[in-house]
């Protein structure tokens, strides 16, 4: 039977939460820098503070790393030993799920049953995945010209190092951990400092499913110190970031200022979700008052931009506004709740500038509000703003809230047009009717992933990135794996 309220606030005042770092196995207390606050956005109480990283204890962190690697009881175990581990780590997940989950959402204050529901079981589905596909990384013997064999084979980088964000915390970091480590390599993931306490507990998991100690190391800190340092850091041969545009910028320009390591990133989004007329209009604005306000909006994916063609418009508009108007706002410890707080007081107030930019630009707010919801915690309305202009800061800037730009197209190809008008291309939803408009619209637009008649379906077999802006590298997927890999050509003479 799920929880309730009551259960997940009896279980949250017996969690002991994490204490220092994961550093070669174990809980380590010791941080150069000034303690990291874990706030909680439910209520804006102070979880914890964590002690936080400097460039020593980070210099630690991946000498560490580097000594588990050279080890080889991990980079050099058998694909089969790897799987096995990844898949124990996954049914130790499993076992954990609740533990996992409040801690997800005491964080970053995400709906409890969202946070069970659909993050630690993405974290349960990568972890398996990768543990499963472990013995399908395969090497090759071309057929060459030449008397001489050649073999190409497939190896792992190194050290790893993995910066993730705070609005997915487990999903994210489980997508890159599982491809990296199935590969051989130890991995230094530096979590964002609003939600080290979910990673950290993965981490623990990690260690007792069988990983040996250093293959998989956890910072605290912040990302300007530790994220940084571990950007800089010579002994890391590969960085992998999660993030947003600015920092994905400076963490390139650290690496290559050090070892000129390649850096992966996936970064922001302005999600198109484009309404022609023959759709399925009920399925549509079910799809978008979801996409807009699961996860408070705070996804790179987030359906932010409604471009709907203009015969439909009003009716449609309406139709969404009255789905979300039915969406539940309030503690996400309640499962009753479809929509919590934002991650933190910052984050709000960045939203809520957002929308009084749009409105000063000529936008009209027709659901939600400018101003926050009374009372504790980072709470505020999805808000639903008409007549946005194309070009405005609503339609070209990623907001990361729950708040809804409706742009109206003219035609299909002008949908098309707006739809691709944007420095971002991760996702985007097409919903029509009509197959050839469909596979047309899918062809043309310019991002990761289009959803035609969906939104945000998923599964590990297939890759998920971004272009432009957006970023480049997929995770998920075997294509996940190549960018934790190298290329080694062998010859030998017969």
């Amino acid at each position: 039977m799920p929880r309730t309220l009551a259960e997940w606030e009896t279980l949250a005042s017996r969690t002991a939460l994490p204490a220092g770092m994961w550093i070669d196995g174990a809980i380590t207390t010791e941080g150069s820098e000034a303690p990291v606050e874990v706030i909680g956005p439910r209520d804006g109480r102070t979880l914890t503070a964590l002690p936080a990283a400097g460039a020593g204890e980070v210099d630690r962190a991946v000498k560490g790393a580097r000594a588990a690697f050279e080890a080889g009881h991990w980079s050099r175990a058998t694909a089969e030993h790897r799987g096995r581990v990844l898949q124990r780590w996954a049914g130790l997940v499993e076992e954990h799920r609740d533990e996992l989950a409040l801690l997800i959402t005491l964080e970053m204050g995400k709906p409890v049953t969202a946070s069970r529901d659909v993050e630690v079981t993405a974290c349960v589905s990568a972890l398996r995945w990768y543990g499963e596909v472990s013995g399908k990384l395969l090497d090759e013997s071309p057929r060459g010209l030449t008397d001489a064999l050649a073999l190409v084979t497939r190896e792992p980088v190194g050290v790893v190092g993995a910066i993730t964000p705070w609005n997915m915390p487990v999903t994210l970091l489980s997508w890159k951990l599982g491809a990296a480590l199935v590969a051989g390599n130890s991995v230094v993931v530096k979590p964002a400092a609003q939600s080290p306490l979910s990673a950290l507990l993965l981490a623990r998991l990690g260690t007792e499913a069988g990983l040996p100690d250093g293959v998989l190391q956890v910072l605290v800190g912040t990302g300007p110190v530790a994220g940084s340092a571990l950007a800089l850091h010579d002994g890391v041969d590969c960085l992998t970031f999660t993030g947003s545009p600015e920092v994905g910028k400076r963490l390139q320009s650290c690496a290559a200022r050090s070892n000129a390591k390649p850096v992966w990133l996936e970064l922001g989004g302005k999600t198109p979700f484009v309404v022609l007329p023959g759709a399925r209009l009920d399925a549509a604005a079910d799809a978008l008052a979801w996409g807009i306000t699961f996860n408070s909006g705070q996804l790179c994916t987030a359906a932010s931009r409604l471009i709907v063609h203009r015969e439909i418009a009003g009716e449609f508009t309406a139709s969404v506004v009255d789905r979300i108007a039915a969406r539940v706002v309030g503690d996400p410890l309640d499962p009753a709740v479809d929509m919590g707080p934002v991650a933190s007081e910052r984050h709000r107030e960045s939203v809520l500038s957002d929308i009084r930019r749009g409105i000063d630009e000529g936008a009209e707010l027709v659901h939600g509000s400018a101003s926050p919801r009374p009372g504790d915690g980072w709470y505020l309305e999805p808000a639903v703003l008409t007549g946005v202009g194309p070009k405005s800061s609503l339609a070209q800037e990623e907001v990361f809230g729950p708040v809804l730009s409706v742009i109206t197209a003219a035609d299909t190809e002008d949908a098309v047009r707006l739809a691709n008008d944007s420095r971002f291309g991760l996702g985007s939803s097409v919903w029509t009717g009509d197959v050839s408009t469909a596979l047309s619209a899918a062809r043309r637009i310019d991002a990761g992933t289009v959803w035609v008649n969906c939104f945000e379906e998923g599964d590990m077999s297939v890759p998920f990135g971004g272009r432009k802006l957006s970023g480049h590298g997929a995770d998920k997927s075997l294509h996940g794996i190549d960018k934790f890999t190298t290329l080694k050509t062998t010859w030998i003479a017969l």
